[in-house]
């Protein structure tokens, strides 16, 4: 008996042998490389420091706290404007510029921080950064105390702020 021999780039099984393994190289190099081009941004580098701000963020709270600071802002799309009401204890001073944070939830790249200056007593405005959709936590800093909130952007534009200890929001 003769056998017919075909050459092995001929056989369907060779190629479905061959197809698997380049198969899973090809699909863990294009994932390796969207691993690399894409930052998550949700991982810390230094967890002991980020730890031993905590004391540093609680002290700033307490302080907001015994100041008795509350905020109202305001986002204003049409005017590109934010506008901010603090309110303090009597015979708190309150600063010419406020530092205002925006932490974006899950995506440290989409944070930003503007100064708002101070319009007229307790009013203070800046121009509206550009902000993702989701949620947004605001800080509103000055050099000893701290007053925080959230907002779900773009469907809420007023929000309130106050010192975490009594919000109950997070930190970050």
């Amino acid at each position: 008996m003769s056998e017919q021999h075909r050459p092995w780039y001929r056989e369907p099984f060779v190629w479905l042998i061959i197809a698997f393994p380049l198969t899973s190289v090809i699909l863990g190099v294009t994932l390796y490389i969207v691993a690399d081009r894409t930052k998550d941004g949700l991982v810390v580098d230094d967890y002991y420091k980020k730890g031993k701000e905590i004391n540093l963020s609680l002290a700033r709270d307490q302080a907001a706290q015994h100041a008795g600071l509350r905020a109202q802002v305001q986002l204003d799309s049409a005017t590109q404007k934010v506008v901010m009401s603090l309110s303090a204890n009597p015979g708190v001073t309150l600063p010419n510029t406020i530092s205002l944070r925006w932490l974006h939830a899950t995506r440290d790249g989409f944070d930003r921080t503007q100064e708002l200056l101070q319009v007229s007593p307790g009013q203070y405005r800046a121009t509206f950064p550009e902000l993702a959709p989701g949620r947004w936590y605001l800080h509103a800093e000055a050099q000893d105390w701290r007053i925080q909130g959230s907002l779900r952007v773009p469907a809420e534009t007023r929000l309130s702020l106050a010192p975490s200890i009594a919000a109950g929001a997070p930190t970050k």
